[in-house]
Order: C-alpha cells, then structure tokens, then sequence
C-alpha cells in the first residue's frame, strides 16, 4: 500500500513539477555485488527445492509401496507374493502406455496448432541454423574462390552423364508372336523375359 501510494505521489509531482524522478544508476561494482548475491540466493533456492522434491518423492515411495515383510514366508507364499507384484506391475505399466499416448497425440496436437498458427500470420516458420564462426581467412578464401568460379567457364563445371540408349523392339507379325506365346511355354518365356 505504501508503494502505491507513493508511486501515485511521485507520478503527480513529475507533472505538476514537469520534472521527472531522478533515476538511481548503479556502478558497475555495485550490479556485480548484487548479481552475485542474486546468484548465490538462487542456487541456495534451487538446492533447496531439489531437497524438498526429494523428500516428496520418498513419502510418496512409502506411501504406494510399503517395504516387503519377507522373513518367516514359506516358499508358496512367497510365489503368491511374486504373482501379486506382477499384477500390480502390470497395472502400473497400461496406466503409463495410457498416459505416453495421451502425451504424444497432445504434442502432436500442439505442433499442428502452431503450424497453424504460423500459417494465419502467413510467415512460415523458419529452421534455427547453427552459427558458424569462420576466421578472416576462410571468409576471404570463399569470397575468391566464389569470383574465380563465377569467370570459369560454366561447361567446364558441368558433370558429364551418359544416357543409356533404349532398345528398340523389332516390329514383327503380331500373329507369329501370337502362336509362339501360346499355352505354357508361352507364359514360360514371359517369366523368363521379365527376369
């Protein structure tokens, strides 16, 4: 409330006064104390969290799955046991293929949303490119070697390509060709031709 009222009473002066609040400027020391310090409170926060996630994770450990009384069993109680934990193995794994599917048709759904999305702004979403750093005399090697290939000669770069050329057939009586592919030894000479 205090600031408030306050921010209120500063911006109401800078315009009766037409002035505006003085700024405060750090030196470069002072942001470098308060970055570290900032720095330190963080990693302190952040090694607490993970302290505090796991103890939430080893109360939730013993809560599921309560530690295993296996002393005094016979051997028949102890298959019994087996048989109950790969019930409880299975359920646990269809609950997890479940929640993967759900999972991937919502990614799947979230892409083609923001494909769309892309497409109403009518720009098309770009590939990130890696940064390549190259030292002053790559960039002057490329920059003849681009000047000297552009007076080259353009056949000269060109790759040669022989063509195969296509085997004509002979146009023959189609009633010879007829009577010789007749009946099995016909079809014979078909799969034999087609191999």
């Amino acid at each position: 409330m205090h600031f408030v009222v306050s921010f209120y009473f500063l911006s109401h002066c800078s315009v009766l006064c037409h002035c505006r609040p003085k700024k405060t400027k750090y030196t470069a020391t002072r942001r470098l104390l308060l970055k570290s310090k900032l720095l330190k409170k963080a990693t302190s926060m952040l090694a607490a969290e993970k302290e505090q996630n796991k103890r939430e994770r080893d109360e939730a450990l013993n809560e599921r799955v309560p530690p295993l009384k296996l002393s005094g069993l016979s051997a028949q109680e102890l298959q019994e046991l087996c048989r109950e934990l790969h019930r409880k193995i299975d359920v646990v794994d269809e609950a997890r293929y479940d929640l993967e599917i759900k999972v991937a048709k919502n990614e799947i759904e979230i892409q083609s949303l923001t494909q769309k999305i892309w497409e109403m702004k009518g720009t098309k979403q770009r590939t990130k490119l890696k940064r390549v750093k190259k030292s002053h005399d790559a960039k002057l090697d490329a920059l003849t070697e681009s000047k000297m290939s552009s007076k080259s000669d353009f056949k000269a770069n060109l790759k040669t390509v022989k063509k195969e050329e296509e085997k004509k057939e002979e146009v023959t009586d189609w009633r010879k060709n007829v009577e010789a592919m007749s009946g099995m030894e016909g079809r014979k000479k078909l799969f034999d031709a087609g191999q």
